[in-house]
């Protein structure tokens, strides 16, 4: 089974395989979990390559369920049935599916897969409940889950061939981090043509044809709302209400469901509201990101008037893919815009375009001043500064803080 052909121009993600790295060759379930099109297959091939490196004549099973040429393996038994067949009796069979949610069932041909110790499992899907429900069951602490998400800054030069500037980050900022963006000239036209595409794909095949959603017009509205009010911070009730003044009418508990499901196909991302002096994570309100900046762009149109919103969103993509958990923070009557956690360590973050008026600078640092731990805290603003830090907080360029 070593006719699979993977492309010769794959750009090294490493933060991604040296997470995956400690797992290779064991008995777990190793799943890249994403939105469609940040490059999750491409990471499938580059394992290939690395196994064929160290293993000459490792039997690779490789299964896309975006291929017509394995349409018929629709269910759990299909897809047993198939890897079975390609079983070698010599040394380990590494199998590799990708987009495994459109198999039905596909846990349980996973959970039997895993009995036999020559097998090695990989896989991708584009849905966040892939490792949910059944799958979490059947296979406690046999499966490990990365998520992958669209290029960072860091990335995008790479991938782009561009010298870290201003106009690099404006590009960034504009048409996001799609890998297949390097075989597209970088023109408005062009590349929003191209997100808009990419866009229609996951609403149609990853909301409205997998929960059968029948409103498509109001999902639709939902998507250019939360694209208008990136980083506001809102409940249902509250787009509910702002909706009936448009004349659209559905209830709040309808417009929680339509938002789970734009989150579970990572087109959205929902940042829960954290009280940092209770501790606690509040029921009601939370914020809205996106996960590539370009669909959102392509969806909502890209104005100037709007970089704040962006730089926002810019600061949580990269805390996320930094590996840092994301809350939005609220302090009394004040708001925190980003609680992070990782390792047992915490950090606060302001973001503001620029740090041009004394009430600015006292309500963005005044505002971290009042948490009472030590914990790192930073505010991230569009503007350059070259003082030192304001009663401690350390104040960060948005370059400076994507090029760490």
């Amino acid at each position: 089974m070593n006719k699979l052909q993977i492309p010769g121009n794959i750009i090294n993600r490493q933060q991604y395989i040296d997470r995956i790295l400690p797992f290779m060759g064991k008995r777990l379930i190793k799943a890249f979990t994403g939105q469609r099109r940040v490059g999750k297959s491409y990471l499938l091939f580059h394992l290939i390559q690395l196994i064929r490196e160290k293993e000459i004549g490792a039997n690779i099973i490789y299964i896309n369920k975006e291929d017509l040429v394995f349409d018929t393996i629709r269910t759990a038994s299909d897809l047993s049935e198939y890897v079975l067949s390609c079983l070698s009796e010599k040394g380990m069979n590494y199998v590799f599916i990708d987009e495994i949610q459109e198999i039905t069932e596909f846990e349980k041909a996973l959970r039997s897969l895993l009995l036999n110790d020559t097998i090695d499992i990989y896989c991708t899907g584009s849905n966040a409940r892939l490792l949910s429900g059944e799958l979490a069951t059947l296979l406690s602490g046999r499966f490990v889950e990365i998520e992958v998400h669209s290029l960072s800054y860091v990335e995008f030069l790479l991938f782009h061939k561009l010298e870290e500037s201003v106009d690099s980050l404006d590009k960034y900022f504009k048409f996001g981090g799609l890998p297949y963006l390097i075989h597209l000239s970088l023109e408005d036209e062009i590349v929003f043509e191209y997100l808009k595409n990419i866009y229609s794909t996951i609403v149609f095949r990853d909301v409205i044809d997998r929960y059968g959603i029948r409103n498509i017009r109001f999902l639709e509205k939902l998507v250019l709302f939360l694209a208008d009010n990136t980083g506001r911070l809102f409940s249902a009730k509250r787009i509910s209400d702002f909706l009936k003044s448009q004349q659209i009418n559905i209830a709040s508990n309808q417009i929680q469901v339509y938002i789970s499901h734009l989150a579970n196909a990572f087109l959205i991302h929902r940042v829960e509201r954290y009280d940092i002096v209770g501790k606690r994570i509040f029921e009601v309100g939370e914020k809205y990101y996106f996960e590539n900046l370009g669909i959102r762009n392509a969806v909502r149109g890209y104005n100037p008037a709007d970089i704040g919103k962006i730089l926002e969103n810019v600061v949580y993509n990269q805390l996320v893919y930094k590996g840092w958990k994301v809350t939005t923070g609220s302090l009394f009557s004040e708001e925190i815009d980003f609680v992070c956690e990782k390792s047992g360590e915490k950090m606060y973050i302001q973001v503001a375009l620029r740090l041009n008026d004394d009430k600015t600078i006292k309500r963005e640092f005044g505002n971290l001043l009042k948490i009472g731990d030590n914990y790192a805290k930073k505010v991230i603003t569009m503007d350059k500064f070259t003082g030192n830090t304001y009663e401690g907080i350390e104040h960060v360029q948005i370059r400076d803080f994507l090029m760490q």
